[in-house]
C-alpha cells in the first residue's frame, strides 16, 4: 500500500503533500509522546498521532517517517503544515481517532513498526 492508498483508507485529507505519495508504507506506529517515537519507531513507518505542533514534523524527519496521519480531524497551525511541506513529509488529516485508524491499517495488512523497549530502560516506576 502506498501513501495515497493509505489516505483513502482513512478518509484522509492531505494537509502537506510535497513528499513521495507513491512511497510504499512499510508499517505504522501510533503515539502522542515524541520521546516514544524517537525511542521506538522504525524507519519508513507511518506515524499516527494527535499532536499537531511543529515538533511532530521535526521528530518525524529525524526518525525517517514515511508520512504522518493526524487523527480526530484536527487542524494544525500553518507553521506545522509549512514545515511538513519543506521537509517533504506527507501530512494527512483524518476524522477518525487513533484507535480506528490503527484498526483500519491493521485490517489492511499494515504491521507495527514499533521496537520493543526493555523494562530496565523504562523509567515508568
Amino acid at each position: 500500500m502506498n501513501i495515497q492508498e493509505l489516505a483513502r483508507l482513512v478518509n484522509g485529507n492531505f494537509l502537506a503533500n510535497n513528499g513521495d505519495l507513491t512511497r510504499e508504507v512499510k508499517g505504522a506506529f501510533a503515539a502522542d509522546l515524541m520521546s516514544d517515537v524517537l525511542a521506538s519507531i522504525q524507519p519508513e513507518a507511518v506515524l499516527i498521532t494527535g499532536l499537531c505542533n511543529p515538533q511532530v514534523i521535526r521528530t518525524a524527519h529525524m526518525a525517517d517517517v514515511a508520512a504522518i496521519v493526524l487523527v480526530r480531524g484536527k487542524t494544525p497551525p500553518e507553521e506545522t503544515v509549512s514545515l511538513a511541506n519543506s521537509e517533504g513529509i506527507p501530512f494527512i488529516s483524518t476524522p477518525f481517532g487513533m484507535y480506528e485508524v490503527s484498526g483500519r491499517l491493521y485490517r489492511a495488512g499494515i504491521r507495527s513498526l514499533e521496537n520493543q523497549v526493555n523494562a530496565k530502560d523504562c523509567d515508568c516506576g
